[in-house]
């Protein structure tokens, strides 16, 4: 087994004793988008025992672009993320325990989601979830480290409790509205950068090199061939995590309904799971078209939209980022 770890052996600071460290290791990977992708290829290749992927969403056309254990088909099919990169990630390091967890990140879920880990990637697109994995490594003691990329611009730490100051010691909030890929793009080197900046410092913190871990906050930009780095210093002492060790995220209630940034599409919760062939049958009559696989349902409405209906009870109204228009179809199609 350890054979097709031997240039990664070779390389000294890891060896042999470093490639068994990382065969016992559990990783949690948040979020299985662009970040998430290329973390995953970085982790599952260089032999970390066991990845835990948690998504939320689908593949779809759009993803292709830099999100690279995914293809045509994973999109047409409308493959969860996760699933599709189990796919894929188990036929190239099939020595790997691969877990995949199709489902939303939420204060109510995640001290689950973190059972038995090592070490926290962060390869989501929003701050709200971020604050949400920091606070909860913080309340364990368990490492995070943060990415970030839109546009041609990145930003990586790792935080570790403890030892360095926290997110929130940074970014003090996670209101407003910042920039997404999905409002001002991305390109993909940037993504590529990012990760594999994250992944350095995975590796470097899994096999024990506390002393090359990098104490700062990175921020590049590739296009305008910048590049910075704000040092750590110490925890605040006001602050909500760090400080006063109050994890706000961890008491916040997920809201039921809420406008997914740049997508227009609106995330509704609460349903009970849904019966998807069941309600296959029972939209069918009612929509232009439906496409079913087994982890949710799609449906193209006659107004345009186009309902997605997760076996959890989770349902996306793509077409519209307006609430109200969004309660009103959700109504219409599935009631309440």
């Amino acid at each position: 087994m350890l054979e097709r770890y031997s240039r990664q052996m070779l390389f000294a600071p890891i060896g042999e004793q470093g490639q068994r460290t990382l065969m016992s290791k559990s990783i949690l990977i948040v979020g299985m988008g662009a970040l998430g992708t290329v973390l995953a290829n970085h982790m599952v290749r260089s032999g970390v025992g066991r990845v835990r992927m948690v998504d939320r969403d689908y593949v779809e056309p759009s993803n292709l672009q830099r999100q690279m254990l995914y293809d045509e088909e994973d999109a047409e099919q409308g493959l969860p993320k996760v699933i599709a990169a189990k796919h894929k990630l188990s036929r190239i390091n099939s020595s790997v325990e691969l877990e995949a967890v199709f489902s939303d990140v939420t204060a109510a879920n995640i001290e689950g989601l973190l059972e038995g880990v090592d070490l926290v990637l962060d390869g989501t697109d929003n701050f709200q979830t971020r604050f949400l994995l920091n606070d909860a490594c913080y309340r364990q003691g368990i490492p995070f480290v943060y990415g970030g990329a839109v546009s041609s611009r990145g930003m990586s730490a790792i935080f570790v409790p403890g030892v360095t100051p926290c997110l929130r010691c940074f970014i003090s909030s996670a209101d407003g509205g910042g920039q997404t890929c999905d409002t001002i793009g991305v390109i993909s080197p940037i993504v590529d950068i990012v990760a594999s900046y994250q992944a350095a410092e995975a590796l470097k913190f899994l096999v024990g090199a506390a002393a090359q871990r990098r104490g700062s906050l990175l921020t590049l930009d590739i296009w305008q061939n910048q590049y910075f780095e704000m040092k750590m210093g110490k925890p605040k002492e006001n602050c909500p995590c760090c400080g006063l060790k109050q994890y706000p995220a961890l008491e916040q209630q997920a809201d039921e309904m809420v406008s997914l940034c740049g997508r227009e599409s609106v995330q509704i919760s609460g349903h009970e799971p849904f019966e998807l062939e069941a309600w296959k049958d029972r939209l069918s009559p009612a929509v232009k078209e439906t496409k079913l696989n087994p982890y949710l349902l799609r449906a193209e409405l006659n107004e345009g939209q186009r309902l997605v209906l997760f076996a959890d009870g989770r349902v996306l109204v793509q077409g519209t980022d307006d609430l109200v228009r969004a309660k009103t179809l959700y109504a219409r199609y599935i009631g309440g």
